[in-house]
Parts: structure tokens; C-alpha cells; sequence
């Protein structure tokens, strides 16, 4: 049953060729529970990449390499879900009309706009952190993975309801206790501390980023939630891509 899980979690949120066999919503429950799992193992491939370039190619190119294969890993699935939010809320339309926007295939004014500030910013604090040292880097790329996954089990919920009845989100929405997103953003933070551990004091940071970034996919949940009726899969990659950047804003302004 949990293998089930981590077969949903891997085969919707990656590019890895997973076979996935069971969409009820128990497999749903825990496929957002082990999604952290999934930014480990996309969070350490990216690191890997930002590590790389930076040995060679300078902080700059390091933070460019390691958002450029967070992207890559998940076929940029919650950039896409943000720009979609991003033209729902900018929209100003009632929650029907501005849902309909968010299911067309174009982009607006207010994606593009989005998308090009969140990019930035990550960009810009990894570029600080690589700057800093090759280790720092790529725990800051590695906290902003599994920031992003975990605010996926905050948004989903149980007291959550889904914005439209069919879809992915329509799956996971309202599956997740408290009590499981506590666990998980709890054994994340520790995990983050631990892989900080030789960077003394500072390993403190990557669990602080993490709740930070948390507390800002929470504003947006909230947002959301009050304009659309629920949420949806843009919605959980909104706020997953929001987790990230706060985390990482976090992260080069502590």
C-alpha cells in the first residue's frame, strides 16, 4: 500500500518513468505524504547540477543550472500551475470565469509577469548561496525542493475541498490530516538540519527557511481557497512553487 504511494507520488510530480496503477484517494493521501521524498531525491539532482556548474562556471551560472533542472525534473508542472494561478487571481473575474482561465493551454500577462519574478528570485538567492560555497548552495537548492513538496500536503488538507470535481486536484484534495502534514514537515525540517549538519549553527536555517516558506504557501492556500471555492492542481503547484521562493528568500535574507 505505501509502495503504491510512492509509485503516485513519483509518477505525477517527476519525470521518472513510474508506473502508476492506483488513483483512489487513500493512494492520493499518501502519495502527498511522501512527496517530501520526492524533493529529496529532485532536490539532491539539482544540487548535483548547480555543484557542478559552480566548480567551473561561478555562482551566477550554478543558481541558473540548479532552477533550470528543478524545471526539467518535474517538466516545469508547477511553474506552469503558478503562471495558471497567477492569471485565475489577476483575472478579477468570478471563480467559474477565472477557473475556465486557468484551463486554457496561453498564458497571460499576469503568468508571464509571475513567472518571471519567482524565477528571478530564485535565481538570485541561489546565485548568494553558491556565492557563499559550493555546500551552502546546494543545501539551499535541496531546502527548496522539499519546502515545495511539503506544502503539498498542507494543500490538500482534509478541511480543503477540491474547486472543481475533476482533475488531479479533484484526487488529492482533502485527503491529508493535520496530523500527517505535521509529521512529514517535522521529519523534513530535521532531515534539512541534518544534511546542514558541518555548516555548524547555519544548518539552523535550512529548517527555519523551511517554515517560512510554508507560512507563505499558506497566504496564497488561503487566497485561493476564498477566490476559487477550493483548490486544484494548479493550485498545489502554485503553492509549491511559492513554498520554494519563500524558502529561499528566507534562506539569503536570515
Amino acid at each position: 500500500m505505501a509502495f503504491d504511494g510512492l509509485r503516485f507520488a513519483f509518477g505525477t510530480l517527476s519525470v521518472l518513468r513510474v508506473r502508476v496503477d492506483r488513483w483512489d484517494r487513500p493512494t492520493a493521501r499518501r502519495a502527498m505524504l511522501a512527496a517530501p521524498l520526492v524533493g529529496l531525491l529532485l532536490g539532491a539532482l539539482a544540487a548535483a547540477a548547480g555543484a557542478l556548474v559552480a566548480w567551473r562556471g561561478g555562482a551566477p551560472l550554478a543558481a541558473v543550472a540548479a532552477v533550470a533542472a528543478g524545471a526539467a525534473l518535474t517538466r516545469g508542472l508547477h511553474l506552469d500551475g503558478l503562471a495558471d494561478v497567477a492569471d485565475g487571481l489577476g483575472s478579477g473575474k468570478p471563480a467559474e470565469d477565472a477557473l475556465r482561465i486557468m484551463k486554457q493551454s496561453d498564458i497571460g500577462p499576469f503568468g508571464v509577469l509571475t513567472l518571471l519574478l519567482v524565477l528571478l528570485a530564485q535565481i538570485a538567492a541561489l546565485a548568494d548561496a553558491f556565492a557563499a560555497s559550493t555546500a551552502r548552495g546546494a543545501l539551499a537548492v535541496l531546502t527548496a525542493a522539499v519546502t515545495a513538496r511539503c506544502a503539498l500536503a498542507w494543500g490538500c488538507l482534509r478541511q480543503v475541498p477540491a474547486a472543481r470535481p475533476g482533475g488531479l486536484g479533484a484526487t488529492v484534495a482533502g485527503t491529508v490530516p493535520v496530523a500527517g502534514a505535521l509529521a512529514v514537515s517535522a521529519a523534513s525540517a530535521a532531515v534539512l538540519a541534518l544534511a546542514g549538519a558541518g555548516q555548524g549553527w547555519a544548518a539552523l536555517r535550512a529548517p527555519l527557511a523551511l517554515l517560512l516558506g510554508l507560512g507563505c504557501a499558506g497566504l496564497l492556500l488561503r487566497r485561493c481557497v476564498r477566490r476559487f471555492d477550493g483548490v486544484t492542481g494548479d493550485v498545489l503547484g502554485a503553492l509549491a512553487e511559492t513554498a520554494a521562493t519563500g524558502a529561499l528568500v528566507a534562506l539569503a535574507l536570515l
